[in-house]
């Protein structure tokens, strides 16, 4: 098992304030990134892989990454595909080229969702307040990836480190995860 996933796409925004910075945890908003809905048949994985410049993962709750491409699996014919926001063109021209004629989707949903990192000691108690998986080291491995929910909320939930998350939602349910999460932490700021 890895200590830590490799990747320079999840970066806290610089121009952002933190949403919370305790000692225990924090909560940053994470930069812009090139977010692509992607879905296609078995004869396609492997050319769409090489087309977007990293392997498309096969097994359920997996990521493959470079410092510049993180591929997700979220279903058996369904990616969610990560690069930097210069390179939605390119990359979308690039799997568009490679797999002409072949049956496929590829949507660009960058501005549909927005990530938040979760990172500290508490950050898997203060996630587990709202998601209702087993969030263990053992159970939920660092380099998982799952779709879940936080409350009533759909989220994307990646483990990058042993104290560190990515949590993607829709834009339109962020302020209602963040914020649930902000005021979760005032359980640890009180104890």
């Amino acid at each position: 098992m890895a200590d830590q996933v490799n990747t320079d796409l999840y970066v806290p925004d610089a121009g952002e304030t933190p949403l919370l910075a305790i000692d225990s945890v924090s909560i940053l908003k994470a930069a812009p990134v090139t977010r692509l809905s992607f879905r296609c048949r078995d004869s396609s994985i492997a050319t769409a892989g090489t087309a977007f410049g990293v392997s498309l993962p096969q097994k359920p709750l997996a990521a493959e990454t470079s410092a510049t491409r993180i591929a997700f699996w979220l279903g058996p014919d369904e990616w969610m595909l990560i690069a930097p926001e210069a390179d939605l063109e390119s990359v979308t021209a690039s799997m568009e080229t490679a797999l002409e004629g072949q049956a496929n989707a590829l949507v660009d949903v960058s501005h549909r969702q927005e990530a938040i990192l979760v990172s500290g000691q508490k950050a898997s108690w203060l996630l587990n307040t709202g998601v209702p998986l087993d969030l263990d080291l053992a159970a939920f491995p660092i380099g998982t990836v799952t779709r879940t929910l936080f409350h009533k909320s759909p989220i994307m939930l990646w483990r990058t480190g042993e104290d560190t998350y990515v949590v993607e939602a829709w834009v339109s349910f962020m302020d209602y995860v963040s914020g649930l999460l902000v005021q979760s932490a005032g359980e640890l700021a009180a104890a």
